[in-house]
């Protein structure tokens, strides 16, 4: 169909428009300017704060400890963003990342993380997804997608009930065969780069199987399957570091060599 034709070169004169590169060499599908994102990434931030009480004192400084020694090998404009982290009041095991270098992790990984590796191993993989603009792409990926629908359901005429049930049908399709997929080969670049950084700021890479081990511990079991979920299991993240652990074992020697030998009691 012509139609089909026509959406079908849009699409690619977008995509030849807005192909980048991540930090691991994966071609990237970016719309956005960082100076968009990094925007939203402080309104977010900002956001967050006012809904959930934040901590202070020593847990906050413990972070702040981690994320200065993993920042302060990063090179350029990546080291120039401006990093801010904060610990949030939260039993629930989780860290993000904002675009613009804007870091939040809860009490509860404080409690999972049993040492400074295996915080740096949560914090490096948080400024990895900041610096490889996941943000962005995940931003793109879904505006094209939604665009891609709204333009089939007027050319093809699906306005009526059986049109909306068939485009209900192509929304799951692409929830679960391009979204989703797309977020967990986010989060697996994240682990991969995440690992590099934690090394090269002289945290020991193979403290962050250790802080997988403690997570697999400490669910409940209840996840949905690794297809259905926006992150690898647990499984399958432990066999990709494991994957570039001796890379980043040598990285790591390297930086102890170096001098960089980070010192950030846990509180």
């Amino acid at each position: 169909m012509r139609w089909m034709h026509c959406i079908a070169i849009g699409a690619l004169s977008i995509t030849l428009a807005a192909c980048t590169t991540s930090p691991t060499g994966r071609q990237q599908f970016t719309l956005y300017s960082d100076e968009q994102l990094n925007q939203m990434g402080q309104q977010a931030f900002a956001q967050y704060q006012q809904d959930l009480p934040t901590v202070g004192g020593t847990p906050h400084r413990y972070a702040e400890c981690v994320a200065s020694a993993l920042v302060n090998t990063l090179s350029g404009e990546d080291r120039q963003q401006n990093w801010q982290i904060r610990v949030f009041e939260s039993d629930e095991p989780n860290a993000f990342a904002l675009p613009g270098g804007y870091m939040g992790i809860n009490t509860g990984l404080l409690d999972i993380a049993e040492n400074q590796d295996q915080l740096a191993a949560v914090i490096g993989h948080e400024i990895a997804h900041v610096l490889a603009r996941h943000a962005n792409e995940r931003a793109s990926t879904q505006s094209a997608t939604q665009l891609g629908l709204s333009v089939l359901s007027s050319a093809s005429g699906m306005q009526g009930a059986g049109g909306q049930q068939m485009m209900g049908v192509l929304g799951m399709g692409a929830q679960y065969g391009i979204l989703l997929p797309f977020s967990r080969r986010h989060e697996s670049e994240a682990d991969v780069y995440g690992l590099e950084i934690m090394a090269d700021a002289g945290f020991d890479p193979r403290a962050s199987v250790a802080l997988w081990q403690n997570m697999q511990a400490a669910s409940d079991g209840a996840r949905p399957p690794a297809w259905m979920s926006t992150h690898p299991s647990q499984g399958q993240r432990m066999s990709g570091l494991e994957a570039n652990m001796d890379d980043a074992v040598a990285r790591f020697q390297q930086a102890r060599q170096a001098g960089r030998t980070p010192n950030c009691p846990r509180p």
